[in-house]
């Protein structure tokens, strides 16, 4: 059994989640990657391992009991029995369609809530059992919850959820000494964002205080502060990574 602590991140496969993955093996962290592409999870470990890093594979769908209880023991055995720290990334994103809430379909709005709000809590639920007193659950919602971002309803609401899960899950999980937080970054220059417009490098950088597109490793270093002593003390709370656009 390794003496290295675990991190679990859904979501794996590629863009936030594979920039958490080697971020956090960079650290000392052995990596259990997750996601429904398990392709894509598997090229995500292949760089880990390549960097001199552990890591190893696991196939979810997080929506599903069975997938995410399936997943948790795996990662759980990997780890030697406890997962020190879980990152909830999984998410649909780049694929939602943006209209106007009215014209919304009713479908696409349970699908992005399903994957984007009821995910993180069947995926926590599944790794409770495994969490102990000092590991840490960080969830990921959107600083588009506070700019309101118009015809992106289900999308907005799905990550405002989040940061309501995230606060009961921290009273809850705080009787055995767990902190939950959440991270609600702003637009980031991943694979998704960059393939949602041709000038995405730029979007929003005249709003924010500080005048740069906002990098993955940007929220990869919020998601290691939360993770480790310096921020042992706090939970319940979110953290907007998105370089002062919130409030100019």
């Amino acid at each position: 059994m390794s003496s290295s602590p675990t991190v679990l991140i859904t979501g794996a496969a590629g863009g936030l989640g594979r920039a958490f993955a080697l971020g956090f093996a960079e650290r000392g962290y052995q990596v259990a990657a997750a996601d429904i592409d398990l392709a894509g999870t598997e090229q995500t470990v292949q760089l880990v391992r390549e960097a001199g890093g552990q890591a190893q594979a696991f196939e979810v769908n997080v929506t599903d009991p069975q997938s995410t209880e399936k997943m948790a023991a795996g990662a759980a055995e990997f780890a030697g029995g406890r997962i020190d720290v879980l990152i909830n990334n999984a998410a649909i994103y780049a694929t939602v369609t943006r209209s106007l809430f009215e014209d919304i379909d009713p479908g696409e709005w349970d699908k992005v809530m399903a994957v984007n709000l009821k995910g993180p809590w069947m995926v926590t639920r599944a790794v409770s059992p495994f969490l102990a007193a000092g590991s840490r659950v960080i969830n990921l919602a959107s600083a588009t919850v506070y700019s309101g971002s118009e015809q992106w309803a289900h999308y907005v609401a799905s990550k405002g959820g989040v940061i309501a899960l995230s606060r009961v899950m921290a009273k809850e999980l705080g009787r055995r000494e767990i902190t939950v937080n959440t991270i609600a970054p702003g637009f980031t220059l991943t694979e998704a964002s960059l393939g949602l417009m041709e000038d995405a490098a730029s979007y929003g950088v005249d709003r924010g205080a500080l005048k740069r597109a906002s990098q993955p490793a940007d929220i990869v270093g919020a998601a290691l502060f939360l993770a480790g002593q310096d921020s042992s003390f706090i939970t319940g709370q979110t953290l907007v990574v998105d370089g002062g656009r919130q409030f100019i």
